[in-house]
């Protein structure tokens, strides 16, 4: 049985929001638009599954050749990403040094990604335009100071993410990574939420990436040095999380940048970020115009 899935999406250059079924999507922005303008909203309500489950028997509104997939949350508040959360991503670094005793995080803006089947776009300051399949938590309900005992009754969603990095601008000044981070429409998230019913559902997902058919990176969440339970909690100690926030979680072993020599992204690339659950974000490469 497929997961239910919501999206935002674009028809004629119109943004709606909807929910995805055999054969297309059903406008739920026509059905709800004017209490909850967006899918953000919904998420705000509380009412992703209710509207998921409304639409089950619905015939689709939209083709989907009709849509332009977009970021599936509009305008969150926060993007934070984790690094370094796969035992076998601590050793690419190859520096001798143990596993870190907190995650290493920084922040992405909402216009450095693109939706599903956009391309992803290579820099003209750079052509080390690399990807990061991960996993991603969207925040439902707000919290400060999370209880790890409590912290997955925070999540109301789940997606996918290519976390996509410009490598030689990581380290353009002595500490920040967050110039590499932040090129316009570098990275990609969706293609849709998956609302978030128990902890079965994300304690042990496979995930890969794929460039051009080729198997890249492969692991489980099972696996993560720092489990999405302390990940919100630890959070939620500098930050109060609000709903529609984005947690980006960590990549595996299997980047670009760990090849030698060095694989990165160019024009005419496809990658495929996959998860059994979600399904799968994917997106082409184009240079900047």
């Amino acid at each position: 049985m497929t997961s239910p899935r919501l999206a935002t999406y674009a028809v004629k250059g119109t943004t709606r929001y909807g929910a995805v079924v055999d054969g297309g999507l059903v406008d739920l922005s026509a059905r709800h638009g004017k209490d909850y303008p967006t899918l953000r909203d919904v998420i705000v309500a509380g009412k992703l599954l209710k509207f998921a489950e409304e639409a089950a028997g619905c015939a689709p509104d939209h083709a989907v050749g009709d849509i332009t997939w977009l970021p599936p949350v509009p305008a969150p508040e926060k993007i934070i990403c984790i690094g370094v959360n796969y035992p076998d991503r601590n050793a690419e670094y190859r520096d001798g040094q143990d596993a870190p005793k907190y995650p290493s995080m920084f922040m992405r803006s909402p216009r450095s990604f693109v939706g599903h089947e956009t391309p992803l776009v290579r820099p003209r300051a750079s052509h080390q335009l690399d990807y990061e399949g991960e996993i991603v938590l969207v925040i439902g309900k707000a919290g400060r100071h999370i209880p790890e005992s409590s912290a997955l009754d925070h999540i109301a969603a789940i997606t996918l993410c290519n976390e996509g990095s410009v490598r030689d601008w990581l380290r353009h000044a002595k500490f920040n990574v967050t110039q590499g981070k932040n090129f316009d429409s570098s990275g990609s998230l969706g293609p849709w939420l998956v609302p978030y019913t128990n902890e079965a559902q994300i304690a042990d997902i496979r995930l890969t990436t794929r460039v051009n058919g080729e198997l890249r990176q492969d692991d489980r969440t099972s696996r993560l040095i720092f489990p999405f339970r302390y990940l919100l909690h630890y959070i939620s100690t500098f930050a109060t999380l609000v709903p529609g926030d984005i947690i980006v979680t960590g990549t595996p072993t299997g980047a670009g940048a760990r090849f030698d020599p060095p694989r990165y992204l160019k024009p005419g690339d496809v990658v495929e970020v996959e998860t059994d659950g979600i399904g799968t974000l994917h997106n082409g490469v184009v240079d900047e115009a």
